[in-house]
């Protein structure tokens, strides 16, 4: 009696196990061109993208097609830089999908007219080392392991 013979047909990249997600477009990229110098990391971070130069956390970069209000570049800065920040940047307003009237996170909205001058001109500040841009984020808390309950040892 013969033995039963294995599917031999090699499966592709594109075949179901091995489907690979497209990567997303890196959302206004020209600002991680422009700090480019600076080598600065990306994560991802609420369907966006989060920029750090060295220990600081200084720009989320979003542009969610379906949900424009909020789309263009976060600022990372504080309650008391946001005036000095607005002279520099006239169309800077609060994030409205944070929920609060004000936030630390400022944005520089991808329809403003000014847009890409003024993501370009806080990549300058940026570069600058500009106090007014960027927060060192709060460790995260590593999970606490449960202690073991006495069992007997060998």
């Amino acid at each position: 009696m013969s033995k039963p013979r294995r599917n031999t047909t090699p499966l592709r990249l594109n075949d179901a196990p091995f489907a690979l997600k497209p990567r997303k477009a890196v959302p206004h990229e020209f600002v991680l061109d422009a700090i480019a110098p600076l080598s600065p990391r990306t994560r991802p971070m609420f369907g966006c993208l989060a920029v750090y130069v060295e220990e600081k956390i200084v720009l989320v970069l979003r542009d969610k097609g379906n949900e424009t209000a909020d789309n263009g570049v976060w600022l990372a800065t504080t309650c008391e830089h946001h005036e000095s920040l607005r002279r520099e940047f006239p169309n800077m307003r609060s994030i409205q999908v944070l929920g609060k009237d004000v936030t630390g996170w400022q944005l520089l909205p991808a329809e403003a007219p000014d847009f890409e001058t003024a993501a370009l001109r806080a990549c300058e500040l940026i570069a600058a080392r500009d106090p007014r841009i960027g927060k060192v984020p709060k460790p995260r808390r590593t999970p606490r392991l449960k202690p073991l309950k006495n069992k007997a040892r060998c």
